[in-house]
């Protein structure tokens, strides 16, 4: 291998490094589809409990299941989101003070001992109830601060041709969990006795994380976050790590030019106190974009996908039981979004295809509105057009989440991403109420139509504010796109 020094400690504690040059020159190799395989597995593990948890309600209210009353049972959605806000400004902060492999070694058995505990759940007691609540939020937690200390690790350690599809990708296999769910539910509440049934449904994801677990365990820490923290041997050793890999897979890696270099003066942990500042003081019109992207796409996603089975049951007359059917044609459609479009996010560019995915669907579900409105829909073609729709609006939004993680500088990435987690979260929440009520009990369409221009206008707010404040990320180094606070020197930023 031909490079340079990773680093060399010129004179009062900076660091030169090489390091995140040798990462964006890397081509693609084994490593990195290890690294996606195993990091990119939360999104689906979200993807199977939020499918399962909201098929498995009602079962839940069953007296031979639990027997819990509906407000109960609705608590634990409740619960559960709670815990991901959490979860996300908790481990966020320590995936940037402690480390992202550290965490998403720790969230991920965080989450497997939420859900496994879920399953042991005995009665509706007080005492079982608050057992069955402190694991739901111990398992959102889980997946909350999978969220920060993935999103990180993946961008760190992505060379920047490839950011942009890896990410957006990853991101949109949650719906590859989400149809695992549902086909699982499907049978297990169907194929076998209810009470076992529910609970081998939340051991679901346990499963699969434990498979996955060895596979992390195995991964190098950032290079990135290394250097940053002053740890240079280490950051070399990870990196020639990487860089061995990639070369047994039969690349031959190209001399790294020492203008590549930047300077970095390793400090003290910075907290959300330094977030703030870097939010508003540095960084204003990227913190709007973040939050707009990011609140916009929660609030069409949970409005739509939360109350997706009654618009079936009570507009088209669709049964209960054949709902899951048409979920999994939903599913499909965000899935297949993010897969085929996530490669133009880095050629046609960012801010092309976030505000084009935004404002596209935006219009189509305006367009949808109109004839649901009309009476011109059944049961058939309103799930084609969702599946259109969302097979843009998953790219959007998936991207949304791109632009949090690789706006920002590495020192304070994660708790960047989980504060605008948690924002997109709380608002997020509010569709399905607002939806909820809108849709009563299938008499009018007139107050659901209003619902979804709603729905469309809020996106289309959206894809307007990435025009004028998108970050053209496409290609760049991460410290390009957001120079990291401990840089003494530094390249020009990317424009945005």
């Amino acid at each position: 291998m031909s490079s340079s020094s990773a680093a060399a400690a010129p004179s009062g504690g900076t660091v030169r490094s090489l390091i995140p040059a040798r990462i964006d020159r890397l081509s693609w190799a084994p490593f990195h589809t290890r690294m996606v395989v195993a990091l990119g597995t939360a999104w689906v593990l979200d993807g199977i409990e939020i499918t399962i948890a909201g098929a498995i309600a009602a079962v839940l209210t069953d007296k031979a299941t639990l027997g819990l009353s509906t407000t109960q049972v609705g608590a634990i959605a409740t619960v559960y989101l709670l815990g991901e806000v959490f979860g996300a400004l908790f481990f966020g902060h320590l995936s940037d003070k402690l480390g992202r492999k550290n965490l998403f070694v720790i969230t991920l058995g965080v989450y497997l001992l939420g859900n496994a505990l879920t399953a042991l759940t005995w009665d509706n007691s007080i005492v079982a109830l608050c057992f069955l609540y402190a694991t739901r939020f111990i398992a959102g937690a889980g997946i909350g601060g999978e969220y920060a200390a993935i999103n990180s690790a993946i961008d760190e350690m992505m060379p920047a041709k490839y950011r942009g599809r890896v990410d957006i990708a990853v991101n949109g296999t949650y719906w590859a969990g989400a149809i695992l769910g549902t086909l699982s539910t499907f049978v297990l509440l169907n194929k076998i006795d209810i009470n076992l049934g529910w609970r081998i449904g939340f051991l679901l994801g346990p499963v699969i994380g434990a498979l996955i677990w060895n596979l992390r365990r195995h991964l190098p820490e950032s290079p990135r976050w290394l250097i940053m923290h002053g740890r240079e041997q280490e950051a070399e050793d990870n990196i020639k790590f990487i860089e061995d890999e990639v070369e047994g897979s039969g690349q031959t890696l190209a001399k790294v030019d020492e203008s590549q270099a930047i300077d970095i003066k390793p400090g003290e942990d910075r907290g959300y106190f330094a977030l703030v500042k870097v939010l508003f003081s540095q960084y204003p019109s990227r913190s709007v974009l973040s939050a707009t992207l990011m609140i916009t796409q929660s609030f069409l996603y949970n409005a739509i996908f939360f109350t997706y089975t009654l618009v079936l049951t009570k507009f088209y007359g669709v049964s209960a039981g054949d709902a899951p059917l048409y979920l999994i044609a939903f599913c499909v459609g965000n899935l297949a979004g993010p897969l085929l479009l996530g490669h133009l996010f880095d050629t046609v560019g960012r801010r092309k295809m976030i505000s084009g995915t935004y404002i596209l669907s935006a219009v189509l579900l305006a367009i949808t509105a109109y004839l649901f409105n009309q009476g011109q829909l059944n049961a058939f073609t309103q799930t084609v057009a969702w599946c259109v729709i969302f097979f843009f609006a998953s790219a959007g939004a998936s991207a949304a989440y791109l632009t949090v993680s690789e706006i920002f500088p590495l020192e304070v990435r994660a708790k960047a991403i989980a504060v605008f987690f948690a924002i997109a979260q709380c608002f997020g929440a509010i569709g399905p109420i607002f939806y909820g009520a809108l849709i009563g009990d299938g008499s009018d369409r007139g107050k659901l139509f209003i619902g979804y221009l709603i729905g469309a206008a809020v996106m289309a707010i959206g894809g307007l504010v990435e025009i004028f404040l998108g970050v053209d990320a496409e290609g760049e180094s991460l410290e390009n796109v957001a120079a990291p606070l401990s840089a003494v020197a530094h390249r020009p930023r990317a424009t945005g």
